[in-house]
């Protein structure tokens, strides 16, 4: 089924599982899209930022696209086609869907600094993959470096209509959410779905300010799910006090260019992945924060059972 504006919940942001000599480990890949199915996710975006695209050749990126839509049975499943040409774009964006993919993920290149730069490039990429295809708008000033105005995303969502998302990753981004939801009260923006990235660290407070769900990657995806499913119904400090006893882990996931070998370690404890290594270039994990990241593990069970993998340390009592 394809992606629509009426998209909400949890979607994974899924990494790109490797050997520790750098090959692709497709049975990671199945066992990671299994547990995702499980635990309750609404989708899963693969190939993103975090998915270490940029150090895939195309093949091997259409390869790992495919392997994740033919293994998921329920989810929808999102591809980031972001490419330097709109050739490579079209071309994995045309693979992805023809295997059933629910849509594509599409981000700026640095280069864009005016709004109608922006809007411009958008129009184009939007025809590059063609106007059946359903399109996300990563939106990710922090690492991309070009900065989306609310406007500009309304002009991008009015202008293209097979735009359907927004990845809404702005650092500090709440009032964006707020804009956008008051341009679409006002009826100057037709319906958009609007899920949030950056590991989580502002779920809690998005959903109240609008947001439909969360597209991120986090060590437990069932945190975000369950903040998401608490905040719908309405339950906050429920939503709170689980989000706050997860902040700690979430925040240390933050670091760059570590982060992603952080959240590959957790997964790998949890028997999801066999390797937490990144491909080359890419930063490993030394021992010294094995041990931090099992010590925050063991404080979050102190709250979340969910996170007791062993071995603890005293924090967990």
């Amino acid at each position: 089924m394809k992606l629509t504006a009426d998209a909400k919940g949890t979607f994974a942001i899924a990494p790109t599982p490797f050997h520790d000599d750098g090959r692709i480990d497709e049975r990671s890949i199945d066992r990671l899209t299994d547990f995702y199915e499980e635990v309750g996710c609404d989708g899963v975006t693969v190939l993103g930022i975090l998915g270490e695209a940029p150090k895939l050749d195309a093949t091997e990126a259409e390869q790992v696209a495919v392997r994740f839509i033919k293994r998921a049975k329920k989810m929808q499943v999102i591809v980031g086609v972001s490419a330097p040409g709109f050739a490579t774009m079209r071309s994995l964006a045309k693979a992805s869907m023809d295997a059933g993919a629910a849509g594509v993920m599409i981000a700026p290149p640095p280069s864009l600094r005016t709004d109608d730069q922006i809007s411009g490039y958008f129009k184009q990429a939007a025809e590059a993959v063609g106007p059946d295809v359903p399109w996300v708008l990563q939106d990710y000033p922090l690492t991309l470096q070009v900065v989306f105005t609310p406007a500009v995303i309304r002009k991008i969502v009015m202008d293209n209509p097979n735009c359907v998302m927004l990845k809404h990753e702005d650092w500090p981004g709440l009032e964006k959410i707020s804009t956008l939801r008051g341009f679409q009260k006002d009826g100057s923006l037709r319906p958009l779905s609007i899920l949030c990235g950056n590991g989580g660290t502002f779920l809690d407070f998005e959903m109240e300010r609008g947001a439909d769900g969360a597209m991120t990657g986090y060590a437990f995806p069932e945190l975000l799910i369950d903040v998401v499913n608490l905040s719908k119904a309405g339950k906050r400090d429920a939503a709170h006090d689980l989000f706050d006893a997860h902040l700690p882990l979430i925040r240390y996931e933050q670091q760059p260019g570590v982060g992603l070998t952080i959240r590959k370690y957790v997964l790998q404890k949890r028997g999801i992945i066999a390797s937490s290594a990144q491909r080359k270039p890419g930063a490993t994990i030394t021992a010294t924060a094995k041990a931090e990241v099992d010590y925050l593990l063991s404080r979050v069970a102190r709250f979340d059972k969910r996170a007791n993998l062993g071995p603890q340390s005293s924090a967990a009592g």
